[in-house]
């Protein structure tokens, strides 16, 4: 007869439990039904898992070739094509058939558009350091080039317009992080004109 009425005590001290919970004001969130905006930190660790599987270190990162086959060099993440870096003289022949033709490290491509140079995305003045939120979505937007009115297009090999149609908060995400890394002075050289054939 103990265990029972003990047994009675906790089962209604859980039913006046329940029922107290339920009466508790809901939170303003769940009264309007909105989710909290993500924080700047947040969005940066969106933005680095974005920027590693959209491919931004395949040509925005310069590589070294080690056992694997290339490797990002990790001193230069994200800087782009390396001021000073030496290409080889582009196979005018193969350009000729049609071909795009790639650095070894990747990080620039001459094609018929002329030769163009991956740009510096780090948090440097040389880079994206001074360009705002705005500037940024615009240049992956419209591929303008630091999200300027009257600049020049973007070059390829850069995808821009499949960038373009990621959401808002994607492009905010990778911007925070691109923010966030470790600047790299590196003044990527300016594009060419094409090769004559």
């Amino acid at each position: 007869m103990k265990k029972t009425f003990l047994s009675a005590i906790g089962l209604a001290a859980l039913l006046a439990a329940a029922i107290v919970s339920c009466q508790q004001k809901p939170t303003a969130a769940a009264e309007t039904g909105t989710v909290a905006a993500p924080t700047r930190v947040e969005l940066a660790k969106r933005g680095e898992h974005l920027v590693n599987v959209l491919g931004c270190d395949d040509c925005h990162s310069t590589k070294t070739f080690g056992p694997g086959g290339p490797e990002i060099d990790t001193a230069h993440r994200l800087a782009g094509h390396l001021s000073g870096a030496p290409l080889p003289v582009a196979d005018t022949g193969a350009l000729k058939k049609g071909w795009v033709l790639f650095a070894p490290d990747l990080t620039a491509a001459v094609g018929p558009w002329g030769t163009s140079y991956s740009a510096n995305l780090t948090s440097d003045e040389t880079g994206i350091g001074n360009w705002s939120e705005a500037q940024f979505i615009k240049a992956i937007r419209e591929g303008k080039l630091k999200g300027m009115d009257n600049s020049r297009p973007l070059l390829p090999p850069m995808p821009w317009f499949n960038y373009a149609r990621l959401e808002d908060n994607d492009l905010k995400a990778i911007y925070y992080f691109l923010q966030s890394t470790k600047p790299v002075h590196n003044v990527v050289p300016p594009p060419q004109p094409p090769v004559s054939l």
